[in-house]
């Protein structure tokens, strides 16, 4: 079983900031590419930014600048540094993971159930 757990939501002020976690855990074999994404009401959900195993990063245009992604490998995490929050990055995020079982073959994608992030004005 392969569990993503996100922690570190809530309520901010406009300029404020939240450090969000994504911690991965079960029979796991080897982590690919972690990644944020975030979907706001009525609103597709969209990639917010991504980090591959070796460490290469890539942001949307909107938070470049403001956030940061990274990785423990050795505790299959990932955060999110999020400074300078705006409303406009208010959300449930969501984190997602490709990954491969132990013994396993091939790379599957794994979600997490998300975690709102709220930015007053």
């Amino acid at each position: 079983q392969v569990q993503l757990v996100e922690s570190g939501g809530g309520l901010v002020q406009a300029g404020g900031s939240l450090r969000l976690s994504c911690a991965a855990s079960g029979n796991i074999f080897s982590i690919n590419a972690m990644n944020w994404y975030r979907q706001a009401p009525g609103m597709q959900r969209e990639l917010v930014a991504g980090i591959t195993k070796d460490d290469s990063t890539h942001y949307i245009d909107s938070v470049k600048g403001r956030f940061t992604i990274s990785r423990d490998n050795a505790k299959n995490t990932m955060y999110l540094q999020m400074n300078s929050l705006k409303p406009e990055d208010t959300a449930i995020y969501y984190c997602n993971a490709d990954l491969m079982l132990l013994g396993g073959y091939y790379y599957d994608l794994y979600w997490g159930r998300g975690t709102q992030v709220t930015v007053s004005s």
